[in-house]
């Protein structure tokens, strides 16, 4: 799988990294931008946010492990979205690939779907893509057998 990474700048995992040694490996690879999930000890708490907003070539990201998706976000995510006015929204938890535009938020939904080992997930997904300036461009889906 790292192989899908070989042409990114920087990683993002939207959180359950399982442990830190994963997190160092990935960071060891690209640089790691992340949340912890709700499987995610201490050690990893420890060191990722719950929420993690930042800009990335002109584009405000917000990640967050459970987010919801468009139409059923979990509370307190619309005064986040309101607070943070992101262009992109990343979250993970349900392990189910879904890209979308919310148009009533105004930005790019990703959840990438679920990479680990473990889990109900049948395809292991990631998703990779180029923010040009504010544009975002060149998504790319991975979706291989577990």
């Amino acid at each position: 799988m790292f192989e899908f990474f070989a042409k990114c700048d920087v990683i993002w995992h939207a959180g359950d990294i399982g442990n830190i040694k994963t997190a160092d490996a990935l960071d060891d690879f690209r640089p790691l931008t992340a949340v912890y999930g709700n499987i995610d000890g201490t050690d990893v708490r420890m060191v990722y946010p719950l929420v993690n907003a930042f800009t990335t070539e002109g584009v405000k990201i917000l990640m967050t492990h459970i987010g919801g998706y468009p139409g059923r976000y979990e509370k307190g995510m619309s005064e986040l979205f309101h607070k943070e006015l992101p262009g992109i929204f990343v979250t993970g938890h349900s392990h189910i690939l879904k890209i979308m535009f919310d148009k009533k938020n105004n930005f790019l939904f990703i959840n990438p779907g679920a990479a680990g080992k473990y889990g109900f997930h049948q395809s292991i997904t990631m998703v990779r893509f180029v923010i040009d300036g504010k544009q975002i461009r060149d998504m790319e889906v991975l979706d291989i057998p577990r």
